[in-house]
């Protein structure tokens, strides 16, 4: 399988993942062929990438580290978690928070057993999922880079524990936020920004007072927006003054949100999302923390079309472990002419090449 563009599918094609709908179930199914009515409605619905099985691409497998069926159970516990905070009925709101945070504490046992039964490097299909709710696959895929990110920091498994919850509800704050502004897809006034930045401070609030939620945890809903220069919020703490876990939290934030389709932007490739975390090492991110996500998760993903800085193109195959920038590609490109036989290009064993750029426009095939 590669990713590619919508912009280049073609009626013929055929699709490589399932892409799920807004109430997590099937839009259209792995293997279909695609029509031409089906590729408008992708573009109606703001996909800008996905996955399709061709002749040059057979072979390479893209598979989530942790199962959808996991995923889905995730954001459902997270989401009924969440709207009890914006209940009118506030009476035995804790009471009855603390038993959701309990079934999410479930969860997390569940997605911290795949990862440590999974050795590669974290791939994340955000590509197959469409939702109306950014809240809850966001804070779903932050727990999974915060998760890699200390397991290479080689915390110990109760820490990943506080540490995953921290991350799970660290945006509770945001469903006390007016559901306009979060979604507004124009510049926010001062007012309105002033307004989103209180959800720090209001996820805290709601946390702390949680019997079976660390302080720890609810920490990391308090800091995540802190930037180690004194330029973040809510408080304006400087590097020593902000807490491990939001280090961690604050770089997979950053990294999901620039990863995302959001209401104001289109999302970016993960090479392109890192590219701002390292413009902002040492100023807004702590440098250990890029270290360890760079070598943890797929930067290059399976399946995307990149450029090699000797003009040749071809299509990630395989991870190296804890050497993200240098996965295995299939070359199918040489001196601008398409290869009838490819080969494999290990970068890990090659330092000579690199890759200097990603090409989800790029189009190999015939139509089968």
């Amino acid at each position: 399988m590669r990713l590619i563009s919508t912009k280049i599918l073609r009626a013929g094609m055929t699709l490589g993942n399932t892409i799920y709908n807004v109430n997590e179930r099937p839009l259209l199914h792995a293997h279909v062929t695609l029509t031409e009515q089906m590729i408008k409605r992708l573009h109606l619905l703001n996909v800008q990438y996905v996955y399709i099985d061709d002749e040059r691409s057979r072979g390479i497998d893209i598979e989530e580290t942790v199962p959808s069926s996991i995923r889905h159970q995730t954001i459902k516990e997270m989401q009924m978690a969440f709207e009890l905070v914006k209940s009118p009925n506030k009476n035995n709101i804790s009471a009855m928070l603390e038993k959701k945070t309990q079934a999410i504490q479930s969860t997390l046992k569940n997605i911290m057993a795949e990862m440590n039964s999974n050795k590669d490097l974290l791939m994340i299909l955000s590509d197959a999922y469409l939702y109306d709710s950014y809240i809850f696959h966001h804070s779903f895929n932050v727990t999974l880079y915060t998760l890699a990110i200390g397991k290479q920091l080689k915390l110990p498994n109760i820490q990943l524990e506080y540490l995953g919850m921290g991350a799970m509800l660290h945006d509770i704050g945001k469903i006390m936020v007016d559901e306009q502004i979060l979604m507004k897809s124009t510049p926010l006034t001062e007012e309105e920004f002033l307004e989103i930045q209180k959800h720090a401070s209001n996820g805290f609030e709601i946390l702390r007072n949680l019997h079976n939620v660390s302080l720890l945890s609810a920490h990391c809903a308090f800091q995540h927006h802190e930037r180690i220069d004194g330029s973040g919020y809510p408080r304006g703490l400087k590097g020593p003054d902000i807490h491990p876990y939001a280090k961690i939290i604050a770089v997979a934030d950053v990294f999901d949100a620039c990863t995302s389709n959001r209401v104001y932007r289109e999302k970016m490739l993960p090479s392109d999302a890192l590219d701002i975390l390292q413009d902002g090492s040492g100023t807004l991110f702590d440098p250990t923390v890029i270290k360890a996500f760079t070598q943890s998760i797929a930067i290059y993903p399976n399946g995307l079309s990149v450029g090699l800085n000797d003009g040749r193109k071809g299509i990630v195959a395989r991870q190296n472990t804890g050497m993200s920038a240098r996965p295995v590609i299939r070359v199918v490109e040489e001196n601008g002419r398409l290869l009838t036989a490819t080969y494999e290009l290990d970068l890990s064993l090659n330092p000579e090449s690199a890759i200097s750029a990603t090409d989800i426009d790029f189009s190999t095939e015939t139509v089968h």
